[in-house]
């Protein structure tokens, strides 16, 4: 079963200046991951975003699985 990764995987919470905690849920187990970062480009990339790229949602979901 596959699904598809969207910008509602993630929730964004401002974390002190130029930071955001990044929370990832998985869609199929419900499992979650954070991460804190200041990679601006890829915050305004995903979450500023009308209509993000499943490539930066990847990259995101990445970061926070790392």
């Amino acid at each position: 079963m596959t699904s598809k990764i969207s910008i509602s995987d993630f929730v964004f919470s401002p974390n002190g200046y130029g930071h955001y905690k990044v929370t990832y849920t998985s869609p199929i187990t419900n499992k979650k991951w954070q991460c804190t970062t200041n990679n601006m480009p890829l915050i305004d990339a995903t979450k500023n975003s009308d209509n993000p790229k499943i490539k930066d949602l990847k990259m995101l979901k990445t970061m926070c699985k790392a």
